[in-house]
């Protein structure tokens, strides 16, 4: 006779552990300590210990009562009886379940992007690049960190970024997000997640025009721009750095982060190791005797350590990312006149305007990176004797500009 609610609630524990039966292989084992426990019998093919084909009878454990109600039992059996019916074992399913419940628990999406952050600095990724996933790690530990990375919906992703894109930080969110889909590609390829949920937000975002790096690109408010950085009053390595940034235009984070052991001044030259690289190549800058002058002036103010530039607070680290920029600003360029990385496109507009230089190597003067490896490597080589005429050329032009010498368009004398 089946069970009944009124039933149970009349239980009644006694010496011995003793069974009330319900339909179907459903029981109760009724213990004397007064637990009550739903089990199901049922028998599934096997082998004895001859290794010989036989039916086995085996139980399944459905959880206690009260906490798992006789209707929650039954529906528990029909699952099973259902798994019984594909030919599979409810309890080895169930170990199974545990098993992988185990797993996602300890593979959080903090644990994972760890190993992944981990992987890629083993792997020799710039140490820029790891340190910017490590900090996409950081703003999203909050929200997604303690979540088994198997676990996680796309809802949750969105949820975590949403605060970027309100504050129309837009180029943020995007690229937080596709950090994480970085981490479920490699949670994916361990086997610790079975799909990337990224790939369903494609155009969830807003995807605001983002605002380019400004710069001036006129050659007569260059020259402004020039003779305003000689006379700045600030920090001397400040100015400096403001100096070499339109001579040499490198990347901010590469000249800030110069070192001695990086710069030959007997061969002129600056070899920046491919970690520092965006595009993880070595770049060689060509010096011209105006940024052999400003390396030599701090030869003798910051030769004896690491970096050119070294901080203000301390010489084991760089200068900071802001400095130059600040010291724009306090000259009075606003952030919508010129940057640190607006000293590129000066360089990149005149040098192109001029006519005199292939755009080949002004592109390598520039380190930007060719998708093809072996042109790559071709036009390194090729247009080095190029690079290094047009990088003395570019700092006598800069020397005209200051100088604030009529400006004749060499197209239009041509």
């Amino acid at each position: 006779m089946a069970l009944t609610n009124i039933t149970l609630r009349n239980i009644k524990p006694s010496a011995k552990p003793y069974k009330l039966a319900d339909e179907k292989g459903l029981f109760l084992l009724v213990q004397p300590s007064g637990g009550m426990l739903w089990r199901m019998k049922y028998r599934i093919d096997g082998r004895d210990e001859a290794g010989n084909a036989k039916r086995v009878e085996k139980k399944l454990g459905l959880g206690t009562y009260p906490e798992v109600s006789l209707k929650d039992a039954r529906e528990g059996r029909d699952a099973a009886r259902r798994l019984l019916a594909l030919g599979k074992d409810p309890a080895n399913e169930k170990n199974r379940e545990k098993q992988a419940r185990r797993v996602s628990a300890a593979n959080t999406f903090s644990a994972v992007a760890t190993a992944y952050i981990e992987k890629n600095r083993r792997d020799g990724l710039a140490a820029a690049t790891v340190i910017k996933r490590e900090w996409f790690l950081r703003i999203v530990e909050r929200s997604l960190g303690h979540r088994p990375i198997a676990e996680i919906a796309p809802y949750e992703i969105l949820d975590s970024v949403r605060p970027f894109e309100t504050a129309k930080n837009d180029e943020k969110a995007h690229r937080t997000v596709q950090f994480i889909g970085q981490v479920f590609r490699y949670a994916v390829a361990n086997q610790l997640a079975s799909s990337d949920p990224t790939r369903d937000l494609r155009g969830a975002l807003s995807n605001r025009k983002p605002k380019h790096h400004a710069a001036i690109l006129d050659p007569k408010k260059a020259g402004e721009l020039l003779r305003a950085i000689d006379g700045y009053e600030g920090y001397p390595l400040t100015r400096t750095a403001l100096q070499l940034s339109a001579l040499l235009f490198v990347r901010p984070g590469e000249l800030r982060k110069a070192e001695w052991a990086e710069i030959d001044l007997a061969a002129a030259i600056w070899r920046i190791p491919a970690q520092k690289m965006k595009g993880r190549m070595e770049h060689v800058v060509p010096l011209s005797q105006q940024a052999i002058a400003y390396f030599e002036e701090m030869k003798g103010l910051t030769g004896h350590g690491r970096y050119v530039f070294p901080s203000i607070r301390s010489g084991l680290q760089p200068m900071s990312e802001n400095t130059v920029n600040a010291a724009l600003r306090r000259l009075g360029f606003t952030g919508d006149e010129m940057t640190a990385h607006g000293f590129r496109a000066m360089a990149s507009t005149l040098l192109n305007e001029s006519g005199k230089w292939s755009s080949d190597a002004i592109e390598r003067a520039l380190a930007h990176k060719d998708r093809d490896t072996i042109r790559a490597a071709y036009h390194r080589g090729t247009h080095w004797a190029e690079r290094v005429e047009m990088a003395q050329w570019w700092s006598n032009h800069l020397d005209t500009l200051r100088k604030g010498a009529d400006i004749v368009s060499i197209k239009s004398a041509a």
